[in-house]
């Protein structure tokens, strides 16, 4: 979180200008990390009063371009030890305190297990703020098919029955060729009776 919000602010305005030129219709407003040699529960109080007001500016800045921000909690266990957000229950809260309805959850399922884990529960919960879904296979940070701990299928599946329609970010780095590592997304396409594309071939 910026100490002086003002530095923050400017850099908004130009965000939002550029989001709007670029048809952009989400943004992540990220919330900063706790100061270097600072110890997180002294400064706390201060760091989330610093970022709710910026999220509040943030918010009623991007209101004027028709643009959602999104906030996303991020792990400090392994990817970021310093940074703010780092749960959606944190998020949540501060959410409700900001009050803006374009501002929603950015929720990164490998953040959120590493975390808290109990991903059907949080998703479940936290589904009626949930602005965009990111995964990752969870220790390594790979494709969803690679060795780790999460279900995809299973979790896919779930969204669905939650009715989310959004998209799904795969913010993860590829253990091989890109467009190969995408082998997962046809398997999965297959497996659910789709053509490559996410068409059905029932369509056809």
């Amino acid at each position: 979180v910026q100490s002086q919000p003002s530095v923050y602010r400017g850099g908004m305005v130009g965000v939002a200008a550029s989001g709007s030129s670029l048809s952009v219709c989400r943004i992540h407003v990220m919330a900063g990390r706790v100061p270097l040699g600072a110890d997180r529960a002294a400064v706390a109080d201060e760091m989330e009063t610093t970022f709710t007001e910026n999220l509040r500016y943030a918010a009623d800045l991007l209101a004027q371009e028709d643009m959602i921000g999104l906030v996303e909690p991020i792990n400090n266990r392994i990817t970021d030890p310093r940074y703010y957000l780092n749960t959606p229950h944190q998020a949540a809260a501060i959410l409700e305190k900001v009050g803006r309805p374009n501002l929603k959850l950015q929720l990164d399922l490998f953040h959120c297990q590493i975390m808290d884990g109990n991903l059907s529960h949080n998703l479940e919960t936290y589904f009626p703020l949930i602005g965009h879904i990111q995964i990752a296979q969870v220790p390594g940070r790979h494709e969803p098919d690679s060795p780790g701990e999460l279900n995809f299928p299973y979790i896919f599946e779930f969204l669905e029955s939650l009715g989310y329609t959004g998209y799904v970010g795969c913010e993860y780095a590829p253990k091989g060729d890109t467009l190969k590592g995408l082998g997962w997304l046809h398997s999965y396409w297959e497996s659910r009776g789709l053509q490559h594309g996410g068409t059905s071939k029932a369509a056809e």
